[in-house]
């Protein structure tokens, strides 16, 4: 069902709305309960400016969407019947009053997924089957549609994020979402770049990519209906870490950093909540990148985490400055830190870059001795600080916390006196020539 729904979908993504109608309307007349279906004829019929019957198919879309406990495709469906001249107040009301914090639809748990409808796909409309009749059968599928047996309201999942608010912030927050198209292949993040919106799956797939130094990339997960993306950009204005690519015929709810901005200064609980949910996402970052996390026990790290404090950089900030004694531990959260030397001249020399997981400052706290290098940051740089009186109660506790550090400190200590001595070198035959 979802091949022939996302097969429409590029079509209609593509500019060829006709052939896209074409494509789903025995889908959505094998079944008239599918969200998907009722859906994409919606987007197809306003491509055709065929606005009345395409908020139909919308106000159809939004209901069996909540039926199935989906609410951001339900969300997409009523900003597309506001997109097609309709109004979704009522609707994006219910589905407030549905999924927010405290209400008594959310299950405790998430559901197992539904299944049912139709399991062989249907073949499009011909050219046999002119214009006349492809308008003539979509009016009776969507008054079939209308027909369909809707079921008595069952719990829904909640979702990781939306159930979090109140039923004013969430159906405030609602409100803010814009609708984005993918086509298979697009890129909707691109790595490097600024980014100021986060962003939810309505339907579709995403893939996020990593490049690499060979101008290669590597893929780092797929994302799926209802995930929640590029949310550091509302609390970091570090570059994007990674590409997200369409995998499918993909649509997004995006929501700016202003909108929340303008939501926040009037329900404080919104900001509350998308920033307790952004730190989350970032801890869980961390747990996954960095070697240091890694090596505690899971149900430790958060207490370990306790004794780091957050600390931000602004572009060309020192966080460590050479030949200065250690002020403590810095983990790199979100942005981008640069380990420069200096010599007795003042020529510097760029030992390494570190990102996000990764740990500096060890070599002056665990070696015992002046920083080796200035550590400045290249972007708006995010850290978690585990200042030097707290280092020693963290080891104790933690011992295999050290040993990682150790082992880190020697290695990039090493790394360190061979690239500033072969620079020297270099310098030194080149004045010979």
């Amino acid at each position: 069902m979802l091949a022939v729904a996302d097969r429409a979908l590029a079509l209609e993504l593509g500019g060829d709305a006709r052939r896209a109608l074409r494509v789903v309307l025995p889908l959505l007349e094998s079944y008239p309960g599918s969200a998907h279906a009722l859906h994409v004829t919606g987007r197809a019929l306003v491509a055709m400016g065929l606005a009345e019957p395409a908020r139909k198919a919308f106000e159809l879309a939004a209901a069996r969407a909540l039926d199935a406990g989906n609410l951001p495709l339900s969300i997409l469906a009523c900003r597309e019947i506001e997109r097609a001249g309709g109004t979704a107040a009522e609707r994006l009301d219910e589905l407030g009053e549905i999924f927010a914090k405290g209400s008594r639809r959310l299950a405790e748990r998430p559901l197992p997924p539904s299944l049912g409808g139709p399991t062989a796909e249907p073949a499009p409309l011909g050219p046999a089957v002119g214009d006349a009749a492809v308008l003539a059968r979509l009016e009776s599928a969507l008054a079939e549609a209308e027909r369909f047996p809707r079921p008595s309201p069952a719990r829904v999942a909640p979702h990781v994020l939306f159930s979090s608010l109140t039923a004013p912030g969430l159906r405030s927050l609602m409100r803010t979402f814009e609708v984005v198209a993918v086509a298979v292949g697009s890129v909707l993040i691109e790595e490097g770049t600024q980014g100021s919106h986060a962003y939810v799956i309505a339907r579709g797939e995403l893939e996020v990519r990593k490049a690499t130094s060979r101008d290669e990339s590597f893929s780092l997960a797929r994302l799926g209906s209802g995930a929640v993306f590029g949310e550091m950009a509302l609390l970091s204005r570090a570059p994007r870490a990674a590409s997200v690519v369409a995998s499918r015929p993909t649509l997004v709810l995006g929501t700016s950093r202003a909108a929340l901005n303008d939501i926040a200064a009037r329900e404080p609980e919104v900001g509350e909540v998308f920033a307790e949910f952004c730190r989350k996402r970032m801890m869980e970052n961390l747990f996954r990148t960095s070697s240091i996390l890694g090596a505690v026990e899971p149900a430790d790290r958060t207490a370990l985490l306790q004794r780091f404090v957050m600390r931000s950089f602004e572009p060309g900030d020192r966080v460590i400055v050479q030949g200065a004694e250690s002020e403590g531990l810095y983990l790199v959260a979100s942005g981008q830190l640069e380990v420069v030397h200096r010599d007795a001249s003042e020529d510097k020399t760029i030992i390494v870059q570190l990102g996000p997981g990764e740990v500096v400052g060890e070599v002056a706290l665990v070696l015992r001795r002046p920083a080796n290098a200035d550590v400045v940051a290249r972007h708006p740089t995010l850290t978690l600080h585990l200042p030097r009186d707290r280092f020693l109660e963290a080891v104790k506790a933690h011992p295999e916390v050290l040993a990682e550090l150790y082992e880190l400190a020697v290695k990039r200590d090493e790394e360190t006196r061979t690239i500033v001595a072969q620079e020297a070198t270099e310098v030194d035959d080149s004045v010979l020539l």
